[in-house]
């Protein structure tokens, strides 16, 4: 059935008051429901499906940030369909300027909620969405659990990802948790924290037991946040299909990326497969925890055109150091370049296993597989762990436990372990270490 009807009236004749203090609820028909305009929800609503199945699709006229707009608190999307009819709104641009948040600049999202409390969205299927699936802006006490993204996202003028199609919680958001849900045909960020460098900090979430699969971007980024669990996620295809890639603005594909300051905050026992792209990237990540993850990917450099490092240190942000990361029990099975590469000091880097390590074996094939290191570091793509001396800024090795750690791969037995020009190995303990 499709309804046409204006959609006040429509959900005007399925509103049920139920007696006494608790939320307005109101259960919409089974069938379609066409959106022309954003439907706007005050706080104390819960929206039901039917039984029989409830689809809210944007028409083509459709003008509005989100289909659904949450305002108040304690709002519950419970058990329909959100399609964003993506083929007839999708607009191709870019990322916002740097000083606006993406909730004052994308549009044709499926739920847009800022500023509210006690937002839950359970077992609600979102497909064809132009924009965000769910876009969260300064918020506190989110709860998102068993919903579907499927075959969302835009692209920029030049056809690749514009970083939209999954679930986004910004500005400071606070108290959230994304579980037991499916990312699917991505062609952004799967589920994805950011603020403005000058915003708040996103705090105390939990991103588990999800599943991603052809993600284009990140399958799963923590941006500028502080007390974050990222736990037994899976994911397969990261950084698929290539041509969505946006290697214009050298958004490598990761499965588990990091931007900001990021601190407290954990990777444990998250398991991806073919990546094109890095595993994980600790870009402003401080005082945390990389355990028991795994990476696999076929061993074969010529299958990942975007392949990288297997857990790499970053240092973007001016505001951090990279210290005191604890990076245990990790599992990387066929990287292209250098197996883990870190700098700074009080890291534990052991119990990791490191097989198929440089599969495009650098550098003596450089000119077919990118393998272009740092001016003076040779070393920096195929080596098993590398020691590096910092990027943007002078971070070099020092005081890090390098121990019990098991590297193979071509060349190995030569160059297990490396250093950057200047950072001395005697700075740091290194011992039981095996590499063949």
């Amino acid at each position: 059935m499709r309804l046409l009807l204006p959609l006040a009236i429509v959900v005007a004749a399925w509103i049920l008051l139920l007696p006494g203090p608790g939320p307005r609820v109101i259960t919409l028909p089974a069938g379609v429901i066409e959106l022309h305009y954003e439907w706007t929800l005050s706080g104390g609503v819960e929206v039901r499906g039917a039984a029989a199945g409830t689809v809210l699709r944007a028409s083509a006229d459709f003008d509005g940030r989100a289909l659904l707009v949450v305002h108040g608190a304690g709002v519950t999307l419970r058990g329909f369909t959100i399609d964003g009819n993506r083929a007839a709104l999708e607009r191709r641009s870019g990322l916002p300027p740097s000083d606006k948040p993406f909730s004052e600049f994308t549009r044709s999202n499926g739920v847009l909620a800022t500023g509210v409390s006690g937002l839950r969205i359970e077992n609600v299927a979102f497909r064809n969405i132009a924009g965000f699936a769910v876009l969260v802006s300064r918020a506190r006490n989110i709860h998102i659990d068993q919903v579907s993204v499927t075959a969302s996202g835009s692209r920029n003028p030049l056809g690749r990802n514009n970083s939209t199609g999954g679930i986004l919680l910004e500005e400071g958001t606070t108290r959230f948790r994304v579980t037991r849900s499916l990312f699917q045909d991505i062609r952004g960020n799967g589920v994805w924290t950011h603020s403005l460098f000058t915003s708040p900090r996103n705090q105390d979430g939990w991103i588990a037991f999800n599943r991603f699969n052809n993600v284009a971007r990140d399958a799963i980024q923590v941006g500028h946040a502080t007390r974050i669990r990222v736990e037994s996620n899976e994911g397969t295809r990261i950084g698929y299909p290539a041509e969505e890639v946006d290697i214009e603005s050298q958004a490598y594909p990761v499965a588990i990326d990091t931007a900001g300051d990021v601190d407290d905050t954990s990777y444990t026992r998250n398991r991806f497969t073919e990546i094109d792209g890095k595993c994980i990237d600790l870009d402003g990540f401080h005082d945390g925890d990389v355990l028991e993850n795994a990476c696999v990917n076929t061993p074969d450099a010529r299958l990942y055109p975007y392949g990288n490092i297997g857990i790499l240190f970053n240092d973007s942000n001016p505001h951090t150091r990279s210290n005191r990361i604890r990076v245990i029990g990790n599992l990387l099975d066929g990287v292209k370049y250098t197996g883990i590469f870190l700098f700074g000091t009080g890291h534990t880097i052991a119990h990791n296993r490191l097989l198929n390590v440089n599969l495009a074996h650098c550098n003596e094939e450089a000119a077919e597989f990118g393998c272009y290191y740092p001016q003076g570091e040779s070393d920096a793509l195929q080596t098993g762990i590398y020691l590096g001396r910092g990027i943007l800024w002078p971070e070099p090795a020092r005081g890090n436990v390098i121990e019990d750690n098991e590297v193979t791969g071509y060349g190995m037995q030569r160059r297990c372990i490396g250093f950057a020009p200047g950072v001395q190995p005697a700075a740091n303990t290194i011992a039981n270490n095996r590499c063949r």
